[in-house]
């Protein structure tokens, strides 16, 4: 009845006390004070707020609505109270709601976050950039994640040790959460003030209201936060360590020059993981032999163009306060060939053996999947005047191929033991509006001759810096990058004729190979022009470089080199719903590439409109068109070649994602001029949720591509080079299968598994004869019939170019089919607070193969019939933490 009583007096008092209009007090910042109280007269969490605490503290409230309708009162009112003692912050909630049987209480895994929710952001550093976040649904789940860059940045990996309840009952629901200070990170002074926000979500209404009221126009997240007054937090020292052991079965295909004939192999290791709070906003995380066995697989893919693939980073060390590290010196909203360039990439460490193990007839290798990590730590935080720092050391070992020929024995070191260490610094000045950083990179390698490919070692650096003024409307951003890498004579040659810098191209006359050079240096950058913000329309604008003989790839990532780009992003944006639309956005976007030769090489402008309707259904569309092109890398390190122009289109559309059931449709498609290029890409997504517990996603691709002007190989007739093209029809099909069941909130089970098929056939053989001709006729020569024949085995084809009975040159056929399995079965298990048990079934298989000219396989037996490799791993770690 109490409680009932309180609600009622909330529901009354403040509904009737707030204002709703464009301007009024929610344009302003709200503050108030929390409430310090004795440790001894802290809460029970239980989701009740039945404690005297609770009675007898103030409660704040007044939201107003964001989504869907900014500025208008919302559904249900909220109110909350903070209060704190010497080790925890205590949040009460309340969560009135009209229709409580609407109460939406899907479960879901941490940071899943499905139903409705409430979300708790402390930027308390108060640097008016980076937050710390908190969620709870109503269903009891958690979730949690970092934000910086005043919120373009958010890192869900984050885990911190909290408690939270929450209960339904028939005037809405109500929440419970204590929050260990050490979790957080905030300045030693004695008053402290840091910025706070509240987000509550109605899931039925696919609503969103805030405590402190930010615009949809505002151009800041965490910037616009309320505040908390006064606080007084004492000091706390984190020591967190966490030991775990890893104990795993093997199960491989057989293998017919295996010596041992046996196909299980176990290992037990184990390792540690710790965090210690040097200060209160000074962490050092360690890692000692980590583990990785419960992380999700990689999704398949295949590249035929020569350039490396990027793939996300999913090992939870690398991944927290990951955004700290991050130097991604182009925006990753314009897309294009430099949208993930970064200092630091951090799936080099650990990765697959760059070396390979050359075997003799009859000889059997095995070869390691992954380079082990002997250790890695992180040394990052934040002054109370702006200063933010992170180190990052880490160890790989020695790797060796081992290689068998009935009794005897011999290995091959395939990765040399490596250092790698990132550093980076960040300076917040004039008021927060401004700040100037550094980054620098290094990768130290203990070479053997069998490894000399590689650079001994590589340095990277970087200067950064932004300014925004007009109230942040307006920024001006830039950034500087320098690399030098050292190595024999064989490694920097490599370097210089890789797919990213292409030295050896015969008509770049601005770009030399040397093969006495034993370091390389380039330099990169960007400088951009925007408004973020204030009105319906946002921009972007800037110019960034790449010089020919940077190269990040040793502990970043870089695809290309050799390029300057310009680039804009125009968007207009809706800040109210308007007719079938809850909201809209128009966008455009243009890019032109030049080389260092001045040379134009590629124009590209797209059109996209999105929406999201009333009935909370989505649609993306758009255009682009590519009326200038010309390609340096087509030809593998040949001339700089013409490319017809080349249009299409993209979509999305996507059902209501609160329903049991979802249907999503995407894909995008490409033309080329004069039949030259043909793509399809369409995938659609099925997510099924019956129960509040459990939910079901499948997910069908298809691509088709056919390329006329695909480099096939290279060959010399009569003194002469041939830079032989062909026409490429390719099919691939790929079909994801994921399952989500949750038990509670600390015991889920997850499942993932996709097949991956893709089969490549190569016909109407050619050779280039003028590359820059914009006739076909004139560009390439096509191979008569009786010009090209296949050998009996289907391994070759030999061309009879003078037809004088006589072969000239041959290729190998270039026909492929890559198949690919991968899945992952995982049940975690949060038995106490921070501490976690998992257990692991992995299978994989692929097998990449040359395919005859005629054989034909259905997509059952392509992967079914592979060869499967099982994983069967349990972990279990032990939280201490004081």
């Amino acid at each position: 009845m109490k409680i009932k009583i309180i609600y009622l007096a909330l529901q009354l008092g403040l509904i009737g006390s707030v204002v709703y209009g464009q301007g009024g007090p929610f344009l302003h910042k709200k503050s108030f004070s929390p409430r310090a109280i004795p440790t001894t007269q802290s809460p029970t969490i239980d989701g009740l707020l039945n404690d005297p605490i609770w009675l007898e503290g103030k409660w704040q409230g007044q939201f107003i609505q964001r989504e869907p309708e900014e500025n208008q009162p919302p559904t249900g009112q909220t109110q909350f109270q903070i209060q704190y003692d010497a080790h925890n912050l205590y949040i009460g909630i309340h969560c009135l709601d009209p229709n409580p049987t609407g109460i939406n209480s899907r479960k879901s895994a941490r940071d899943g976050l499905e139903g409705d929710w409430i979300q708790l952001l402390f930027d308390s550093y108060h640097d008016q950039r980076s937050a710390f976040s908190f969620t709870l649904t109503a269903a009891g789940d958690k979730g949690d994640r970092t934000l910086a860059m005043d919120g373009q940045e958010e890192d869900p990996s984050w885990n911190p040790t909290w408690d939270g309840k929450s209960r339904i009952d028939s005037l809405g629901w109500s929440a419970e959460i204590k929050i260990p200070l050490n979790q957080l990170r905030f300045s030693d002074q004695e008053k402290q003030i840091w910025g706070f926000q509240v987000v509550r979500k109605i899931f039925r209404k696919a609503e969103l209201s805030v405590w402190q009221r930010v615009p949809l126009d505002a151009p800041t997240w965490v910037g616009s936060f309320g505040e908390l007054h006064d606080l007084q937090p004492r000091l706390q020292r984190q020591i967190e360590l966490q030991p775990f052991v890893t104990s795993s079965l093997k199960t491989q295909a057989d293998a017919p020059l295996n010596p041992k004939g046996n196909p299980f192999s176990q290992t037990f290791s184990a390792g540690l993981d710790g965090k210690i709070g040097i200060t209160n906003h000074v962490t050092l995380d360690f890692t000692v032999n980590p583990d990785f066995g419960q992380v999700e697989a990689d999704p398949a893919a295949i590249a035929l163009d020569g350039f490396q693939l990027f793939f996300e980073e999913r090992r939870p060390f690398f991944i927290e306060n990951k955004q700290l590290f991050n130097y991604q010196f182009s925006n990753p909203q314009m897309g294009g060939t430099f949208s993930s360039d970064n200092l630091f990439y951090s799936r080099r460490i650990g990765r697959r053996p760059q070396g390979s193990a050359q075997t003799k007839p009859g000889e059997y290798s095995q070869v390691p999947d992954n380079t082990t990590i002997l250790g890695a730590l992180k040394l990052s935080g934040k002054t109370q005047k702006g200063l933010s720092f992170g180190i990052m050391e880490s160890l790989t070992s020695n790797e060796y191929a081992a290689i068998n020929q009935g009794e005897e024995n011999r290995r091959i070191r395939v990765e040399p033991l490596t250092n790698y260490f990132v550093a980076r610094v960040q300076q917040d000045f004039n008021k927060r509006n401004s700040f100037i950083g550094g980054m620098l990179t290094s990768t130290n390698r203990d070479l053997d001759p069998n490894l000399q490919f590689l650079h001994r070692s590589a340095v990277t650096g970087g200067l950064d810096f932004r300014h925004q003024w007009n109230e942040r409307n307006w920024y001006v951003q830039g950034s500087l990058v320098m690399s030098q890498i050292q190595g024999s004579p064989e490694a920097i040659y490599q370097t210089q004729t890789s797919i990213a810098h292409l030295f050896q191209r015969p008509d770049a006359l601005h770009l030399a190979v040397d093969s006495t050079l034993t370091s390389l240096s380039g330099h990169g950058g960007d400088i951009r022009l925007g408004k973020a913000g204030k009105g319906h329309i946002t921009l972007e604008t800037g110019l960034t470089w790449r010089s020919p003989g940077l190269e990040l790839n040793d502990l970043g990532f870089m695809r290309n080199a050799d390029e300057i780009q310009d680039y804009m992003r125009l968007s207009y944006r809706s800040l109210q719903p308007f007719g079938a639309f809850r909201q809209g956005s128009i966008v455009y976007q243009h890019w032109v590439v030049w080389d260092f030769a001045g040379q134009l090489n590629y124009i590209d402008w797209d059109v996209e409109f999105n929406g999201i309707f009333q009935n909370n259904w989505s649609a993306t569309f758009g255009l682009f068109s590519q009326p200038h092109i010309y390609s340096r890398s087509l030809l593998m390190g040949g001339p700089r070649i013409f490319l017809p122009d080349q249009y299409g289109a993209w979509w999305a559309f996507g059902s209501d994602p609160r329903k049991k059931l979802y249907l999503g449709l995407n894909g995008w498609t490409k033309t080329g001029g004069m039949g030259s290029y043909r793509l399809l890409d369409s995938g659609l997504q099925l997510t099924y949720q019956p129960i509040d517990q459990f939910s079901a996603s499948l997910q069908p691709r298809f691509t088709l591509i056919r390329d006329r002007l695909q480099y096939t190989n290279e060959a010399v007739y009569q003194q002469s080079k041939r830079y032989l093209l062909s026409y490429l029809d390719q099919n691939t099909f790929s079909l994801a299968l994921r399952l989500n069941y949750t038990f509670h909130a600390d015991l889920s089970l997850q499942y993932y598994g996709e097949a991956f098929l893709t089969k490549g056939r190569y016909q109407a053989f050619n050779y280039l004869l003028d590359p820059l001709s914009r006739e076909q006729g004139e560009q390439l020569h096509f191979f008569q019939a009786a010009q090209v024949r296949g050998t009996s085995d289907g391994q070759h084809y030999v061309v009879d170019e003078n037809l004088d009975q006589l072969d000239d040159y041959s290729f190998p056929n270039p026909d492929f089919s890559f198949a690919q399995f991968r899945s992952n079965l995982v049940l975690r298990y949060e038995y106490l607070p921070g501490s976690m048990l998992f257990f692991v079934w992995a299978q994989g298989a692929n097998d990449f193969e040359q395919i005859s000219f005629q054989e034909k396989r259905r997509f059952g037996q392509e992967i079914f019939g592979l060869p499967f490799a099982n994983t069967f791993l349990i972990k279990t770690t032990y939280r201490f933490a004081r």
